[in-house]
């Protein structure tokens, strides 16, 4: 077994995870919210991350693979719990806060792990446990997220990934096996997926609902990227940031505002754990 977790500090200090036999390998931040910055299979690296943003750290993350927790998207009017009113700031507070990275025991993957702290019990009133495993397959990244409630009342949240995946131009892409009709998220308002795609290079950010799978084709770079769902984690965002060549294809469990809408939203009763499930998976043509 040549599978490897080592600590590295250039060009900044991150975990790497890798696997020569298959040529690929990922680096993590735990530090930073359990960021996986990098993602290289085959050898060709296919996130976008933008370094410089990074090693400033009064900037939020632009790129890798940010933990949306315990909400996807915003909640800017708040949500009521026991009669007081919570507030959470954009995707919830997991991509801001310091993780723990160990091997898995049969060091096929890598483990991120998240507790609650008093801090974060001021805004979102619960005792959890995140574990989230991250398998590194040939032509694939399979990740398992087991989120515990262990506190003595039920849990509401969402969960997401917000990967960004780096394209040679935003002009030259398709994406395929969405649904017919999407929420554009800038208005809230039912749209039609295919002419969302057709403006990628304009910015778009639309959400659309269960879908099996979606691809992401870069006819200049000839790769393939396929979100692979599996329900209740089967809901997708795409998003992109001109001038920045990627687009972001993101696994989330319920829209933004679940908290206080219902819809898609997630409980864990006390004592009691959800288990969820994504793979992205690269090819080329």
């Amino acid at each position: 077994m040549t599978v490897s977790l080592k600590k590295k500090t250039n060009p900044y200090v991150h975990w790497e995870f890798s696997n020569p036999e298959i040529d690929s390998l990922i680096r993590i931040v735990p530090e930073r919210g359990g960021l996986i910055t990098e993602w290289q299979s085959e050898g060709k690296e296919l996130l976008y991350f933008d370094l410089e943003r990074f090693l400033d750290k009064d900037k939020s993350i632009r790129g890798g693979i940010p933990i949306l927790f315990p909400i996807c998207g915003d909640l800017s009017e708040g949500y009521l719990l026991g009669g007081k009113k919570y507030f959470l700031k954009q995707h919830g507070f997991a991509r801001d806060l310091p993780w723990s990275i160990s091997f898995l025991k049969d060091s096929l993957g890598i483990r991120l792990k998240l507790s609650d702290s008093k801090d974060s019990r001021s805004y979102f009133p619960f005792i959890f446990t995140i574990l989230m495993d991250v398998f590194l397959n040939e032509k694939s990244l399979q990740i398992s997220v087991k989120i515990y409630n262990q506190s003595q009342e039920s849990m509401p949240f969402s969960f997401g990934l917000h990967p960004y995946f780096k394209v040679l131009n935003t002009k030259n892409i398709k994406i395929d096996g969405l649904p017919e009709q999407c929420i554009d998220q800038t208005n809230m308002k039912v749209a039609i997926a295919c002419e969302q795609i057709r403006m990628l290079d304009k910015g778009v950010d639309f959400l659309s609902y269960p879908s099996c799978s979606a691809k992401l084709f870069d006819f200049s770079s000839r790769n393939v990227i396929e979100l692979i769902h599996q329900e209740p984690m089967d809901t997708t965002v795409v998003w992109t940031d001109p001038p920045r060549q990627m687009v972001c294809l993101e696994p989330w469990t319920s829209p933004r505002n679940a908290l206080v809408t219902g819809d898609r939203k997630l409980e864990i009763k006390p004592e009691e754990y959800i288990e969820l499930f994504t793979t992205f998976k690269h090819n080329s043509f």
